[in-house]
């Protein structure tokens, strides 16, 4: 029998491959540790790594393979996950320097969903400190390294750090990560993956270290946007459809059915050869059927402003440190305790304050998009920097505020949005284009991103390789 590619496959040809013989749990185990243990100290991918777990997993699922059950699409699937959940048989440090409370290992609903599917748990992937950060800075634990750049260490992206560094160094077939302000999808975009936010609260937070729970929600990266129309349909609560189903029937949809609007606020100031790379493939997708047209947002510098002054992070965040982990203050990464320092005179009467301007804006922005099924622009502002350029603290903050410019907006407006790898940068590294829509609008902005994908290729066909592999 033929041998199958794993590094050029999509997960659904391995899903099916795994079913018909034609390969086992354990051979992507033995891919997923070779590849580790290849490249994996260079990368810094993991915080906690354990072949001996990974394979034993494989060996079990196997045994449920050869006697025909079948528990999900990830049945057998190695797949990172943020070290900011819990999961059972592995401690979890969100990015601390000492392990949390037992209590944090309790799992939450997306990764029961994960076990009772039987995917395998690659690993737990290194995270900036309680996800507080967009550059995947990390005094206790070194950021992780980002693939595209063998000769400088730069972002990987945060504060999923370790999530799309584990797809590009090839441990991992998807990663789970979480979203605040960007957290999915700027590492998704950095390292040239696919990523994804949720509407807020579509997908349970529960059993998972909090940031600003009115922001939070879980999200997959994953290599391409067939892959990640898999993975969202198997964990999904709200899709009942077989997900092999689900993902054959919103791959129908063509350009010509999506009218997408340009907003020119999210071109602005963009780092060389960014906003020039995403208007190429606009253009591209254009020729080929896409309808466009001019959008504009309300208030997105309102957002703005209000994210540079705190947000609902800042409050939210000093009243879990202040009241739920006073302990780990002192432990603090620089670029993280300058953060609580900025709450030490924010009154809960701002916080409600922004909650209600925030309910507001994002009504005003839904009424904007009427007649567009999505905004599509540049998911990030900025090539992803050398980290010893962003050690300082203030400096960091600069470069973490421009960072989540285009992704903040969509998490304060509750809308959803897919990131999705087009071009290089003059840096050579990767530049993602953001699809956007309403919130709850999920399966729109997937079916979007897969006709996006098919008309002008997927990751691989448009940038290649991570040059580590090269």
């Amino acid at each position: 029998m033929k041998k199958i590619d794993i590094d050029n496959s999509t997960l659904r040809t391995l899903c099916f491959s795994l079913r018909n013989g034609a390969l086992t749990s354990s051979e992507l185990a033995q891919w997923s540790i070779s590849n580790h243990e290849l490249i994996g100290k260079d990368l810094n991918a993991y915080k906690t790594w354990d072949k001996t777990s990974l394979f034993k997993q494989a060996q079990a699922v196997d045994a449920v393979f050869d006697i025909g059950v079948d528990l999900g699409a990830l049945q057998g699937i190695p797949i990172s996950i943020k070290d900011l959940f819990g999961v059972k048989g592995y401690p979890i440090y969100a990015g601390c320097p000492r392990p949390l409370p037992k209590k944090w290992e309790r799992e939450g609903p997306v990764i029961r969903s994960i076990r009772r599917q039987l995917g395998l748990v690659a690993g737990k992937s290194h995270t900036v400190q309680f996800a507080f950060g967009g550059m995947g800075f990390n005094q206790h634990w070194g950021a992780p390294h980002n693939p595209w750049d063998i000769s400088h260490h730069r972002s990987p992206g945060g504060s999923s750090s370790g999530a799309g560094v584990s797809l590009g160094e090839r441990s991992a077939l998807l990663a789970i990560g979480s979203d605040t302000a960007g957290s999915v999808r700027i590492p998704a975009s950095m390292t040239g993956n696919v990523g994804m936010r949720p509407t807020v609260n579509r997908w349970s937070s529960d059993g998972i270290v909090p940031l600003s729970p009115p922001l939070d929600t879980a999200g997959p990266l994953t290599r391409n946007a067939d892959d990640l129309a898999l993975t969202f349909a198997s964990i999904d609560p709200h899709i009942m459809e077989d997900p092999f189903d689900f993902t054959t029937r919103i791959n129908a949809a063509s350009l010509h059915d999506f009218h997408v609007g340009i907003c020119d606020w999210f071109f602005e100031d963009c780092d060389p050869g960014i906003a020039e790379g995403v208007k190429e493939a606009l253009d591209e997708l254009s020729k080929k059927g896409l309808r466009q047209s001019s959008i504009k947002i309300p208030h997105l510098d309102t957002v703005t402003d209000v994210f540079a002054n705190g947000g609902l992070h800042i409050g939210e965040f000093a009243s879990f440190m202040n009241n739920e982990m006073s302990d780990f203050i002192s432990d603090l990464d620089p670029t993280v305790a300058i953060r609580i320092k900025e709450s030490e005179n924010f009154p809960a009467s701002e916080h409600i304050r922004r909650l209600n301007l925030m309910n507001s804006i994002s009504a005003e922005a839904a009424a904007s998009l009427e007649g567009f099924h999505a905004i599509v622009g540049p998911t990030l502002p900025m090539s992803p920097p050398r980290m010893k350029e962003v050690e300082d603290p203030q400096k960091h903050l600069a470069a973490n505020f421009f960072c989540v410019r285009n992704t903040n907006p969509v998490s304060l407006m509750k809308l959803c949005a897919i990131t999705i790898p087009v071009s290089l940068d003059r840096q050579n590294m990767p530049v993602g284009l953001q699809i956007i829509c309403l919130g709850g609008k999920e399966e729109q902005a997937l079916a979007i991103a897969l006709a996006f994908e098919r008309s002008i290729g997927t990751s691989k066909d448009r940038i290649g390789s991570p040059p580590i592999f090269n």
